[in-house]
């Protein structure tokens, strides 16, 4: 049984990873971390969770479960994460990210203090959305410059960053694809009279509506036909549940920075 600590254990997917794993067979509870302050510490994690008691109660510290735990999943904000990530390196454990929203200065940080332990980081661990992106990959290769290229993301109301980090990875794979720099050609907002479209842009546009877990959707479109690629999660289990395998798989690895492509042998 591999021993998990969860951060961010009384938030919407902190709660879900907290109830997969007290069901589980091949992981269990070693602790579960919200922010100091937070309404939720001290009580039990399962029953914040709605899944029944764990026996284990959040804490306010992570680094007094270290001793206990063998991988932390962490679904937080990018300056806790952050903060997890130093802890995580001084007792050289592994660490599942799936904190989305960085800025460009805070992944380098992440890479950095990553590159002392072994770390998954995906902005979707969905394993059907990793498939997608290695089919989207072969998709623009082929069909090459005659097709313009759109992603569109939905999510609820509550989320906080825009474009997804989904969304954002999905641009970025389509334009190492066709060997375009996305800081040059990314399209995130179209408003008044802005002309024909530019050939080789990479549209992204968000949608925030009601409870939308996530919604993505790959366009390429040409002259006479376009086809369109979409992505539909239903319950925040699909992200948990990639997430806890990939729990099961950094463990066993050296240091160093890997995505889900790399748990599921997709490169």
């Amino acid at each position: 049984m591999i021993k998990v600590v969860i951060t961010g254990a009384a938030g919407r997917m902190g709660s879900r990873l907290v109830s997969l794993v007290k069901d589980s067979a091949f992981l269990t509870l070693a602790g579960a971390v919200e922010g100091k302050g937070h309404h939720a510490v001290g009580e039990d994690s399962g029953e914040v969770a709605g899944c029944g008691r764990t026996g284990v109660p959040i804490v306010d510290d992570l680094s007094s479960l270290m001793e206990r735990g063998e991988v932390v999943v962490d679904f937080t904000t990018p300056a806790a994460t952050l903060g997890h990530l130093k802890i995580v390196a001084q007792h050289r454990r592994g660490i599942v990210v799936g904190t989305t929203g960085f800025s460009s200065s805070e992944l380098d940080e992440l890479r950095s203090v990553s590159k002392q332990i072994p770390c998954v980081f995906s902005p979707n661990m969905s394993v059907g959305v990793n498939v997608i992106y290695k089919v989207i990959a072969e998709m623009a290769k082929t069909l090459g410059e005659d097709y313009d290229i759109e992603v569109i993301e939905a999510h609820h109301r509550l989320k906080k960053d825009a474009p997804s980090g989904t969304a954002l990875k999905m641009a970025e794979v389509l334009a190492r694809a066709v060997n375009r720099d996305l800081g040059q050609v990314g399209v995130y907002a179209r408003k008044g009279l802005i002309g024909e479209r530019k050939r080789g842009e990479i549209g992204i546009q968000t949608i925030r509506a009601g409870d939308i877990v996530g919604d993505h959707t790959v366009i390429f479109g040409t002259m006479g036909e376009r086809i369109e690629l979409t992505h539909r999660a239903s319950s925040r289990d699909t992200f948990a549940r990639g997430a806890l395998r990939a729990a099961r798989w950094v463990v066993k690895q050296p240091p160093g920075l890997y995505d889900m492509l790399d748990v599921l042998s997709l490169k």
